[in-house]
């Protein structure tokens, strides 16, 4: 029996409900506050669509933030410094750190809800496991470095979709200042002897 094509409206469904979480999540006061059934309605399309095409609440969240990331996670995998794997390590951990916090900046309430859907710990999502060891595997290219594993951890802990909101969403510290101090915690964290800025 040959295998059935996905059917057109199918894929314009599943578009146009991504399109619709998408802007709910971006305009939304609180991640939670953006039920299936609103985006279900933003879509055109019934709930059971959604349910069909994506399983659960989690499940479209997940593939709406992967369709987000993916610019950012090829540019990772294989693109030129000082993101990309050839970077030397020293240029490339601050890369990483500031393309994921810019990611959540841009992304404020779909990071949020992405890491709302681990049971309440981020760190148990499929996405924090790939950010945790990629920035690992760069951190045990720098000899000094003693604890690649516990400083991923460490580093990644400054991006936390939930800090990134309360210092920009209720501290209202903008977003360059946001970056200044990653790139200079980072800086010391990598070199002991790096100045303080």
């Amino acid at each position: 029996m040959p295998e059935r094509k996905p059917r057109k409206d199918a894929a314009r469904n599943r578009a146009a409900v991504l399109a619709a979480a998408d802007d709910l999540f971006a305009g939304c006061e609180s991640p939670e506050a953006v039920t299936m059934a609103d985006i279900a309605a933003a879509a055109g399309v019934g709930k059971a669509t959604l349910f069909r095409a994506f399983g659960d609440r989690t499940g479209l969240i997940h593939t709406l933030y992967e369709a987000r990331l993916e610019p950012i996670r090829n540019a990772v995998e294989q693109g030129p410094p000082p993101l990309g794997p050839t970077a030397p390590p020293l240029q490339r951990v601050p890369a990483l750190l500031d393309a994921a916090l810019c990611f959540k900046l841009d992304n404020r309430h779909l990071a949020l809800a992405l890491e709302g859907t681990g049971g309440d710990s981020p760190y148990q999502t499929e996405h924090y496991d790939r950010w945790h060891s990629t920035l690992r595997a760069v951190l045990e290219r720098i000899p000094h470095l003693t604890d690649a594993d516990f400083t991923a951890h460490a580093l990644l802990a400054t991006i936390r979709a939930d800090l990134v909101e309360h210092l920009v969403g209720r501290q209202h510290v903008p977003r360059e200042q946001l970056r200044a101090h990653l790139a200079a915690f980072t800086a010391r964290i990598l070199d002991p002897r790096a100045p303080l800025s």
